[in-house]
C-alpha cells in the first residue's frame, strides 16, 4: 500500500481494512454478498424509531421494490420531512440492513422519515435498475405522502458511494421527467463517472476499500455487457452538461479516495449552474473511513450531516 498522510485515528486499523477486491464473476460476487452479510453485527434497534418492511410497484412494469420506512416515535400532528436513502456497494452489493444504524440515528436526530431502498443490484441487473428502483421509491413516497406522514414539499434524497451516484442520477430522471420536487441531495463520497480518468482515479491504485481496480470492475458490472458508447447520464451523472433545476446539495470526498475528485468536480459543476451547495473534502480519510465511527473526522462528518439536514429540512 502506499504511503498516505492518513488521519491518526485510522492508522492501527489499516493493516487488517481490505483494498484490492475479486469482484470478476457473478459467483465471487455472490460470496462476497453473503460473507458481508454473515459479518454484519448491527447495534440494537433504537426505540425511538418504528421500522416498517414494505414491497411497493416498480417502476413502469418492473419488479416490486423492498423498502423500509424509520419513522420517529415522538408524538407530532404535524407531517415530517422525508429522506429516500440509498446504500452503497460500488452496485453490486450493499443492503437495507447494512444501513440500518445510519437511517435510525438519522430519522431521531433529524426528525424526518427516512425511506430506505432495497434496490436491483449489478451484475445481475445492471443499469438502469438501480436508478428505476430508487425513482419508483420517491413516486411512491409522493403519492403516499398523506397516510405516511411526510410533507411532500420536503422530500430530500441520500446515498453513499455508489447510493450517491444512483441518488444523483435519481434527482437528473425527477427533473427531467417533471417527477416529485426534491428539496435536497445528500451526496456522500458519490460514485459519478465512469471515464475513470481523473486525478484522483489515476492515483489511488491500492488504497482501503475503494481503489481504481475495484471502481473499474464496478462500472462494468453496472453498465452491463451490452453497453456500447457513453452512458446515460442516469448512469453516469458527472457526463450531465446541464446541472441547473437541481435540488440544492451536501457532497462530501476522501482526501485518498479515487472518486475524491469526480465528486469534487460535481459539486463544483452544481454551483456553476447555480446550484447552491456545501462541498466538503476531507483530509486524512479514505473511501469507506466512516465505517471507522469512533475517528475524529468520522464523528465530525456525522456532525456535520445531522446539523445540515435538520436545517435544511426543517426551515
Amino acid at each position: 500500500m502506499a504511503e498516505h498522510d492518513y488521519d491518526p485515528d485510522f492508522i492501527q486499523h489499516l493493516p487488517n481494512l481490505p483494498t484490492i477486491q475479486d469482484f470478476s464473476t457473478v459467483e465471487k460476487i455472490r460470496a462476497l454478498r453473503e460473507m458481508r452479510d454473515a459479518m454484519l453485527v448491527a447495534p440494537p434497534d433504537r426505540d425511538d424509531v418504528e421500522m416498517t418492511d414494505r414491497q411497493i410497484p416498480g417502476y413502469q412494469g418492473d419488479p416490486a421494490v423492498r423498502l423500509r420506512s424509520y419513522v420517529p416515535t415522538t408524538d407530532s400532528t404535524a407531517s415530517r420531512p422525508a429522506i429516500l436513502e440509498v446504500h452503497g456497494g460500488g452496485f453490486i452489493l450493499g443492503s437495507i440492513e447494512m444501513m440500518d444504524p445510519w437511517c435510525q440515528m438519522i430519522a431521531s436526530k433529524v426528525d424526518a422519515i427516512v425511506v430506505s431502498v432495497g434496490y436491483r443490484l449489478a451484475p445481475e441487473h445492471p443499469f438502469p435498475a438501480g436508478v428505476h428502483d430508487c425513482y419508483a421509491a420517491l413516486l411512491w413516497m409522493a403519492e403516499h405522502a398523506a397516510e405516511l406522514g411526510i410533507d411532500p414539499d420536503r422530500i430530500a434524497i441520500a446515498g453513499q458511494s455508489a447510493g450517491g451516484g444512483i441518488a444523483a442520477g435519481t434527482a437528473l430522471l425527477a427533473r427531467d421527467l417533471g417527477g416529485p420536487g426534491l428539496c435536497y441531495q445528500l451526496l456522500e463520497i458519490p460514485e459519478l463517472d465512469d471515464r475513470l480518468d481523473t486525478p484522483s482515479m489515476l492515483a489511488f491504485d491500492d488504497t482501503p476499500f475503494w481503489n481504481r481496480p475495484n471502481a473499474i470492475q464496478s462500472w462494468r458490472h453496472y453498465l452491463g455487457p451490452d453497453h456500447q458508447g457513453d452512458p446515460s447520464i442516469y448512469a453516469a451523472p458527472a457526463r450531465e452538461k446541464d446541472l441547473s433545476r437541481l435540488p440544492p446539495a451536501y457532497v462530501s470526498t476522501m482526501e485518498f479516495d479515487p472518486l475524491r475528485d469526480e465528486g469534487l468536480r460535481y459539486g463544483l459543476g452544481l454551483l456553476e449552474a447555480g446550484v447552491s451547495v456545501e462541498l466538503h473534502n476531507y483530509a486524512g480519510t479514505f473511501h469507506g473511513s466512516a465505517f471507522l465511527p469512533d475517528a475524529e473526522p468520522t464523528r465530525r462528518n456525522t456532525e456535520e450531516i445531522v446539523a445540515i439536514l435538520r436545517r435544511r429540512l426543517h426551515r
